[in-house]
């Protein structure tokens, strides 16, 4: 459980997306019609509560459970856009499995908060990420904005490419990474205005690098600068060579430790990981108090 080159490719993808979906609802499909079943347990506990209330709905990477489509079909649009995102910045045509990943959309906080009495969930948690599904609260009373929708489906995609799981910091650091950027992208092409903000860390805040890659889960202490400095690092390994990256992120997906892995993909840039450090953490703190898209105007 949990809780430079990417808007060009998001431009092309928004509106095929927006085709394919259009404005309509969501369709709504019998259970029994349904493609396939939910193998996490925990779903059935979602089903479970009030469960007179739940439609279901399916796309092409994505199976739902919701009780207004109204509410559900601007999750749908999304996802679907994510999912496309993400595949074509990890160059993945197809995940290891057909399995679809399931999205139970809560609207009622007492229910959620009866889930997670069930699901022995903290009492803070508003969304969580589970064996390749999703559970989230979205009261309709309320407005949502921001990337943390986008942030949880990429990890569902990410789960999809790579079912073994990859390290904390990576996973956290593209989702952030990602998300940011296809929120900004998101709305610009729905007119907004609209950029991506990543934040840097103050020198003297900045996790080590070999530190950092050992979090099995955030730091409680450290919360907000693991997922600051995880994207940051993402970021910076990125804009040095993205195929490199890209390698990188298989290798660790094979459970390889960093620390080999490192210099084996990026040989004549981080022959070590102090050599990573210490251009890495001039770079995490560059412009500390400005958004990253400032600097870069």
């Amino acid at each position: 459980m949990r809780l430079i080159w990417i808007p060009f490719a998001f431009f092309a993808i928004v509106p095929a997306v927006i085709a394919q979906t259009g404005l309509n609802s969501l369709a709504e499909v019998e259970f029994s019609q349904l493609s396939q079943r939910d193998p996490n347990p925990l779903g059935e506990k979602a089903l479970s509560i009030n469960p007179t209330q739940w439609k279901h709905g399916e796309t092409e990477h994505y199976i739902y459970h919701f009780a207004h489509s109204y509410v559900a079909t601007p999750i749908s649009v999304e996802a679907e856009f994510h999912y496309r995102v993400v595949a074509k910045e990890l160059q993945r045509d197809q995940p290891l499995t057909d399995i679809k990943s399931n999205v139970y959309i809560f609207e009622r906080p007492e229910d959620w908060q009866q889930f997670q009495g069930l699901g022995e969930l903290e009492k803070w948690t508003g969304g969580i990420h589970s064996q390749g599904s999703l559970f989230i609260l979205r009261n309709p009373e309320q407005k949502f904005s921001g990337n943390v929708l986008g942030h949880e489906i990429v990890h569902l995609v990410l789960h999809r490419f790579y079912a073994d799981g990859i390290p904390c910091w990576l996973n956290e650091g593209i989702a952030q990474y990602i998300s940011k950027s296809a929120h900004a992208s998101y709305q610009r092409a729905r007119g907004y205005l609209s950029k991506p903000h990543s934040e840097a860390i103050a020198t003297e805040e900045v996790i080590p690098v070999a530190t950092l890659v050992r979090f099995t889960r955030p730091p409680s202490d450290r919360v907000e600068t693991f997922y600051d400095e995880s994207e940051r690092l993402v970021r910076f390994l990125v804009a040095t060579d993205k195929p490199s990256f890209l390698a990188l992120l298989d290798a660790l997906g094979r459970h390889q430790p960093f620390e080999t892995a490192l210099p084996r993909f990026y040989p004549a840039r981080f022959a070590t990981v102090a050599t990573l450090e210490e251009k890495f953490r001039e770079y995490a703190a560059k412009d500390f108090g400005t958004t990253l898209q400032q600097a870069e105007e």
